[in-house]
């Protein structure tokens, strides 16, 4: 490594944590209002988006994993969750014996559009917030110029 990469190296380093610290702020704050709100937790609410812009209301199990960054086994949670509360269900694939589907209930699509508009406004009030914050303030204004 040369000396000019160092340099580099350091200011991306520095980069990742800041929108590391970001995202978990960000995270944070969409966690604890959904839940308090709207009774569903970031992963739920996650799921059933998800599901709600899918084709017929269902994902495989995989896809479902894929799309929200969780594991199989954690999906499995999730969904199990979302059936208890009525949210969604598993369905067996007819094609495929081994293929298990997520597939979201009207119930599960009404608590996603109520909380929908809280996940946006909360999600505006803490990056507002995170940019008048030195530590973030280049992240949030780097991701908001991107979008």
């Amino acid at each position: 490594m040369t000396i000019q990469q160092q340099p580099r190296a350091a200011s991306d380093q520095a980069m990742w944590e800041a929108v590391l610290g970001l995202h978990a702020f960000v995270e944070r704050q969409l966690a604890q209002t959904l839940q308090r709100r709207h009774g569903v937790g970031l992963s739920e609410y996650r799921a059933l988006e998800v599901l709600t812009q899918a084709e017929k209301g269902e994902r495989r199990m995989q896809e479902l994993a894929d799309h929200i960054g969780l594991g199989q086994s954690s999906v499995t949670r999730l969904v199990g969750r979302l059936d208890s509360a009525g949210y969604a269900y598993k369905d067996n694939c007819a094609d495929d014996r081994r293929g298990v589907f997520a597939v979201i209930t009207e119930e599960g699509r009404k608590r996603y559009q109520d909380a929908r508009a809280t996940y946006a406004d909360v999600l505006s009030s803490a990056l507002n917030t995170a940019g008048a914050d030195d530590q973030f303030a280049r992240a949030v204004q780097a991701l908001r110029s991107a979008a």
